[in-house]
């Protein structure tokens, strides 16, 4: 669908909005800032990494976003013993003698990488060029990827048997990390209520490929205010403890802090979470609203910080609050 102008086209993404939490409730019981992540990082052309234990439906959550997108979908289930070619795709010799490439699951719309952290590094590495150039090369030859393209990997906690940490640069390429926690008593209760009777909730398709990537463009459109490009930058700059000026949690507890794509993506999902709220312009409160998924996985912590208990939630917060003092201050 084509707009007429970027007022009507932030209208239908509001209502577009509405309608998938809608269709989403169908099947998913709460979970409703994990959604919200995950369509910010879809409409920001970005991809986004769930963790959390198995059984918490991360698996159903995409299944479900993808039915109701109408894109095309793959599931790559990662095992020990997957493969890059199993992953990308390979080439074959006919008996003509000719090479000819089959194309692998990456060749979808979304992509479902599942236990993503069960497979080795190597395998894991194969996802790097095409999370970050859309495109893929095998033998010389380089495949485009169709747009839109969203990666979407869930990863047990590293604490798991079986599992293996993913490469900093891989990581990297998500633009958040989401972490989904236990339902409520309630929750849980609604959740057996749905999956234990005769039939199972279905959703609907609500949106054309050509109107989400006319929502893709109209995010990046979006203007955004000096100052909170300026609050978002201080904040990845107090996490380096190189700088002398860093926080004094950062100094002491983390060995590197984020790096430039940090405050790329909190602008970004910023602009995203500005429209959902039916905003035309984002200030911090939408910066502060997607921080914690932004820097959750690229926050290296160092030893002192695991044995007194601190997270990289626990820093950014501070971070926040010495930033916000310091500014009513001036």
């Amino acid at each position: 669908m084509k707009f007429n102008s970027d007022t009507e086209a932030a209208k239908s993404l509001l209502e577009f909005y509405k309608n998938l939490k809608y269709e989403t409730a169908k099947v998913i019981v709460g979970q409703e800032d994990v959604i919200d992540k995950l369509l910010i990082s879809l409409f920001t052309q970005n991809h986004a990494l769930l963790i959390g234990v198995p059984g918490l439906a991360k698996t159903l959550l995409i299944t479900t976003i993808s039915q109701i997108l109408g894109l095309t979908f793959n599931r790559i289930q990662f095992t020990p013993d997957l493969m890059p070619s199993d992953i990308l795709g390979t080439e074959i010799l006919d008996e003509h003698k000719n090479f000819h490439f089959i194309k692998g699951p990456i060749f979808a719309n979304i992509i479902l990488a599942d236990e993503i952290n069960r497979t080795p590094p190597k395998t894991q590495s194969a996802l790097l060029e095409a999370m970050q150039e859309r495109e893929v090369s095998i033998a010389g030859n380089t495949f485009q990827l169709d747009h839109p393209f969203f990666v979407l990997a869930t990863q047990n906690p590293i604490e798991q048997e079986g599992t293996y940490p993913l490469p900093e640069a891989q990581l990297d390429r998500f633009m958040f990390s989401i972490w989904l926690d236990y339902p409520t008593i309630n929750e849980e209760i609604e959740i057996v209520k749905r999956t234990t009777f005769v039939d199972m909730p279905t959703v609907n398709n609500i949106i054309d490929k050509e109107t989400l990537l006319e929502y893709q463009k109209l995010v990046r459109k979006i203007n955004v205010p000096d100052h909170v490009y300026e609050f978002a930058v201080q904040i990845t700059a107090k996490t380096r403890p190189v700088y002398s000026d860093s926080h004094p949690m950062a100094k002491e507890y983390v060995a590197w802090g984020g790096g430039p794509r940090s405050s790329q993506f909190m602008i970004l999902g910023a602009k995203c979470h500005a429209l959902l709220s039916g905003k035309f312009a984002p200030d911090n409160e939408d910066v502060k609203a997607v921080a914690d998924s932004v820097f959750r996985h690229r926050l290296v912590l160092n030893y002192r910080a695991e044995a007194e208990g601190i997270n990289t939630i626990d820093i950014i917060h501070e971070i926040i609050k010495d930033i916000e003092k310091n500014n009513f201050k001036k």
